[in-house]
């Protein structure tokens, strides 16, 4: 039987963890009460769809990533959990562990450290984990650029690629940063990897003089398809265009 109040009751830390992790995941279209995964996250925390549609609308007021703001109701411990969530990106992927453990306990304290690239001698439960972290980078990363190609504007899923702007083996803090990331088709992922393509200051692609094909060199100069939330953080194009990006 479901406790009385569900709705009006205070949010917990696990409950505030969950709800950012699904807003992470969740197209602003679908913030809405008829989600299945709105419901479902309604049902395992006792809450009712609407209270969880319009928990997503506050986080969204105090998103710094978007232009679009929801509703300006956001509280303290909403400010608080959501500056923790991304301050300690691992925890992303592991909150369903973090629900059962981390009521009114800080992230720092419940989540395993999982830096280390995968290497001979890593456990499989930390590769499991590495390999969950990396499956929610790619839904958020996609998520934000709405299933479409930065660069190409393919929007079939199966063609597309979460891009690291900052390489995984590079920068263990930059991961799971939203920031880090670009929805690019498979081709342009590699080319992007290879450091045969990179974006300039102004989010226009940039194409090596090296590479003549036309299916590459046609986008240089070409604007990308900035995300609705989670625009590329400048920082992290600099460092591809410094360390990755071979124009010579």
């Amino acid at each position: 039987m479901k406790s009385e109040g569900k709705s009006s009751r205070p949010w917990t830390r696990a409950e505030l963890i969950l709800a950012i992790s699904l807003y992470c995941k969740t197209p602003f279209g679908r913030m809405h009460m008829r989600n299945p995964d709105i419901i479902a996250l309604a049902e395992e925390i006792d809450r009712t769809p609407g209270s969880i549609s319009y928990k997503l609308a506050n986080l969204a007021s105090i998103d710094e990533s978007i232009h679009q703001k929801g509703a300006a109701n956001a509280s303290r411990l909403d400010r608080e959990v959501w500056i923790e969530f991304f301050e300690h990106p691992n925890i992303m992927a592991l909150v369903n562990e973090a629900y059962f453990t981390a009521i009114n306990t800080p992230i720092t304290a419940v989540t395993p450290s999982i830096d280390d690239v995968v290497r001979p001698g890593l456990t499989k439960n930390s590769v499991v984990k590495i390999r969950t972290n990396q499956d929610f980078f790619r839904r958020m990363i996609l998520t934000s650029y709405n299933n479409v190609c930065c660069i190409t504007g393919i929007g079939s899923t199966e063609l597309l690629n979460a891009s690291h702007i900052i390489p995984w083996a590079h920068n263990t803090k930059t991961r799971m940063n939203p920031t880090n990331g670009l929805c690019l088709n498979a081709l342009h992922d590699r080319a992007f990897d290879r450091g045969l393509l990179s974006i300039d200051d102004a989010y226009k692609v940039i194409i090596a003089d090296k590479v003549k094909h036309p299916l590459l060199r046609q986008y240089h100069g070409q604007p990308i398809h900035l995300p609705e939330r989670f625009i590329p953080d400048q920082r992290f194009l600099s460092y591809h265009r410094e360390h990755i990006f071979i124009d010579r």
